[in-house]
């Protein structure tokens, strides 16, 4: 007795749906300068490591003797893999079958791979090139009925958000459900001119009057600037490179801590280029890039969103191999305050810090909450308190390098307070409830205008409080806890995160991330 007649019949139907859609639409793929979600696997994943889980699922017909006469794949490619030597799970969209639309899927793929990648402690990569969940309206010819909308597997994509790195590409257009997995992740990288991120697509926007592309309802200048996606890209190979780096960063699940890697760089070393990066007359900008590149292990940054709320860099790096979070505030926009946006990016970077049991290491320089009725207006306010909380919540150590300003309560939320405060000061800082320019003026409006001298009166008031900002009248009172040689700061960041790591555990947060 044998089997081999049966294992003849799995090999064909193996090779069936390895041709995806069959030839046109594959074709029609690659003539938009896309690759097939097969290709796209192989190219992400370690080679022979993927293990394809539902490969022959989809739909089949048989003839009049009950044998196969034809078949079609189901549009979603599921298995284990391992990205640089790490354990993964991989759920792609195959385009090629119905444009990806998810009535053409077969719901148990996609929840087999979140459930196995959150039960098995792995992160998640999806490749998103999808059309949407409610698929054709013609489908309605077929079952004539409507149905009230459920999002199936959603709780797991929110629970998995809790114990695994979730990462999305969009690789193409990815309307209503695809859009909404691509937001629900830690990161996301969107590839230029080949995705979309939008609710619904343009024959939907021009029933509501609204005549517009792809590109001009969901392209990357709209959603990477917004904060929809994390990153953008040139090409699927970048994208490739862009969720692996994001990974090595992380631990598999919130149940281990990040992976630590041999030092490669001296963790004494002291920049020269520290001592000027700053100017002395506190108003010009400077690339905070640099101070983190200066400090940091030796090209480790790894920035996410620099697309949106500028006021704040925000990324990940290495410090003498111990992975770490950084955020620095950029003076090249609105002086470093916090903008609504600025406020989010906060929120949804230290949610990740936390939930990873990241350390996180802040380059201090913030002007306060952005000021006006533009601001007002985006809800920088309600925003800002979110910030706030998001600071306070953080469940990892804090260091704070204070760069130059602080004020106001954006500037008070470098860390949470309440703790072991483990913060530094470089001579260039400058802090303070509001700043002193400006604030003289208001106070002193009364004595300014009874003055015979106005110019001398406010010379004499400039000199008598900014003498007051002296940091070292600061250091005095203890309000600063150290002020240091800026040439100083890697070696005392390579403290704190050997500190650090004693402090954390592995685990659960008692709140999930906000996506």
């Amino acid at each position: 007795m044998s089997w081999e007649k049966s294992i003849e019949e799995l090999r064909r139907r193996e090779r069936m749906a390895e041709k995806m859609g069959g030839e046109e639409p594959v074709s029609r793929q690659r003539g938009r300068g896309k690759l097939t979600v097969r290709e796209r696997v192989s190219f992400l994943v370690d080679p022979g490591s993927f293990h394809e889980i539902g490969k022959i699922a989809g739909v089949a017909t048989y003839d009049e003797d009950e044998q196969l006469e034809s078949f079609m794949a189901s549009n979603s490619v599921v298995g284990r893999a391992k990205l640089d030597g790490r354990p993964a799970m991989i759920l792609g969209d195959d385009f090629t079958v119905r444009g990806g639309a998810a009535d053409a899927s077969i719901r148990g793929k996609t929840t087999i791979a979140l459930k196995q990648a959150i039960e098995y402690r792995m992160p998640l990569v999806q490749l998103v090139d999808g059309t949407g969940g409610g698929g054709s309206i013609k489908m309605f010819l077929k079952d004539p009925r409507t149905y009230i909308p459920e999002t199936p597997s959603w709780e797991l994509i929110v629970g998995g958000m809790s114990e695994i790195p979730m990462v999305s590409l969009a690789l193409g257009p990815c309307a209503g459900l695809g859009a909404g997995r691509v937001g629900a992740s830690h990161y996301s990288v969107m590839v230029k001119e080949l995705s979309q991120v939008f609710v619904a697509g343009p024959p939907v926007a021009i029933a509501i009057g609204e005549d517009v592309s792809k590109e001009e309802l969901g392209g990357w200048e709209i959603q990477a600037k917004n904060g929809t996606v994390d990153d953008v890209v040139d090409t699927e190979a970048d994208a490739f490179k862009a969720a692996k780096r994001f990974l090595s960063y992380l631990p598999s699940s919130v149940h281990e801590l990040p992976p630590v890697t041999a030092p490669a760089d001296d963790p004494n070393r002291k920049e020269e280029s520290l001592l000027s990066i700053v100017p002395d007359d506190l108003k010009t900008p400077y690339k905070p890039e640099k101070i983190i590149n200066a400090t940091v292990d030796e090209g480790s940054f790894f920035e996410i969103g620099s697309q949106w709320g500028r006021g704040i860099v925000t990324g990940l790096a290495r410090v003498d191999g111990h992975p770490v979070g950084i955020m620095a505030g950029n003076p090249y926009f609105l002086d470093g305050a916090w903008t609504a946006d600025v406020c989010d990016k906060v929120i949804r970077h230290m949610d990740l810090c936390s939930t990873f049991h990241l350390p996180v290491i802040h380059f201090v320089d913030c002007a306060g909450f952005a000021v006006g009725v533009k601001h007002e207006t985006a809800g920088v306010t309600r925003k800002g308190v979110r910030a706030m909380a998001a600071v306070y919540q953080a469940t990892v150590p804090v260091c704070a390098v204070v760069i130059r300003k602080a004020f106001g309560l954006a500037g008070s939320a470098m860390m949470n307070p309440t703790k072991a405060k483990w913060r530094y000061c470089w001579p260039s800082g400058n802090w303070g409830s509001l700043p002193m320019s400006g604030g003289i003026e208001a106070a002193f409006r009364k004595e300014l205008s009874e003055t015979d001298d106005k110019e001398a009166l406010l010379k004499e008031l400039y000199k008598k409080f900014e003498a007051m900002e002296d940091p070292f009248r600061t250091a005095e009172a203890f309000f600063a806890e150290e002020i240091i040689d800026p040439r100083e700061t890697r070696p005392l960041l390579v403290d704190f995160v050997h500190h650090a790591r004693r402090r954390l555990e592995p685990g659960k947060t008692a709140f999930g991330p906000r996506p």
